[in-house]
């Protein structure tokens, strides 16, 4: 389900990277929104500037990229041209996923005091009861199996699918409007990766939660997204409708990025293969 509201609007963003070698336009101008209830999906090969977009929607870039232009308004607030409101936005209104759980989740704690950190950021007054109830109805809600008996348990005792759900939970604390999800299945098997994307839409579905979503695979964007935009050198070479990109690339770039990957739609045969077998939103 879509809406009308655009909990996210970047207009003409130009984000550049400053080398040894002089600056290069990492991203060069690039445009989009993103609606309550939607998925806008942004599918480019290594290097094509989709995750310099995400981390520049976040005001988060590494050392050597800047914001050279544009506005970045998340539900009506320019961050671009107010670096305070992306302090107070993220982990409220707007919230990540990253890519790696492995190296996002600390070590040394329990996945219980790392919800329990993320809940009392949004709810400073939550006492270490009311926030262990909390967290583990959050696990409930990825699917976390025994969330009461796993509250202590450390992120070395679970799978990477578990660990990546645990990472949806930690975004979902804040309450937010907005995810961004960068790779969120890139270190997946097919198998559970189809399980972590499901998860994703049904909780989107419940929620009303806009997305962006990062991916190099269109196999991905196929499941998830209503709308496709696909990068290549910083610039936007092909935008669309999901069902018009994946059946009907106009770009050789875009069948070259389809070409790479599973025809998903050949699952169609069988009829038990999730959700997976036709792009979202198409007739069926």
């Amino acid at each position: 389900m879509t809406t009308d509201i655009a909990l996210l609007d970047v207009e003409d963003l130009q984000i550049e990277l400053i080398t040894a070698h002089g600056v290069v336009r990492a991203v060069d101008g690039v445009s989009f929104t993103v609606g309550a209830g939607e998925t806008v999906t942004l599918i480019g090969e290594s290097g094509s500037g989709k995750s310099t977009t995400a981390m520049g929607v976040l005001r988060l870039l590494p050392e050597g990229l800047a914001v050279l232009s544009g506005s970045v308004r998340i539900a009506g607030r320019d961050i671009v041209a107010d670096p305070r409101a992306a302090r107070e936005l993220r982990g409220r209104t707007v919230s990540l996923i990253p890519q790696d759980p492995m190296t996002a989740l600390s070590p040394v704690h329990t996945i219980g005091r790392q919800l329990g950190d993320a809940l009392r950021l949004r709810h400073p007054g939550l006492s270490r009861a009311e926030a262990r109830e909390k967290g583990t109805d959050l696990l409930a809600q990825v699917r976390i199996p025994r969330p009461e008996t796993r509250w202590k348990t450390y992120p070395h005792q679970f799978s990477g699918g578990m660990l990546q759900r645990i990472l949806i939970a930690a975004a979902l604390a804040a309450g937010p409007r907005l995810l961004i999800a960068d790779e969120p299945t890139s270190a997946l098997d097919a198998t559970v990766q189809a399980g972590v994307l499901d998860l994703l839409m049904e909780l989107q579905e419940q929620e009303g939660i806009g997305m962006l979503m990062i991916t190099h695979d269109l196999g991905v964007a196929r499941v998830v997204s209503d709308r496709i935009h696909v990068m290549k050198e910083g610039r936007f070479v092909e935008s669309g409708p999901a069902e018009r990109i994946v059946e009907r690339p106009a770009e050789p770039y875009t069948r070259a990025l389809l070409a790479a990957v599973p025809r998903l739609g050949a699952w169609d045969e069988d009829e038990t293969a999730l959700t997976m077998a036709a792009p979202r939103g198409a007739a069926g």
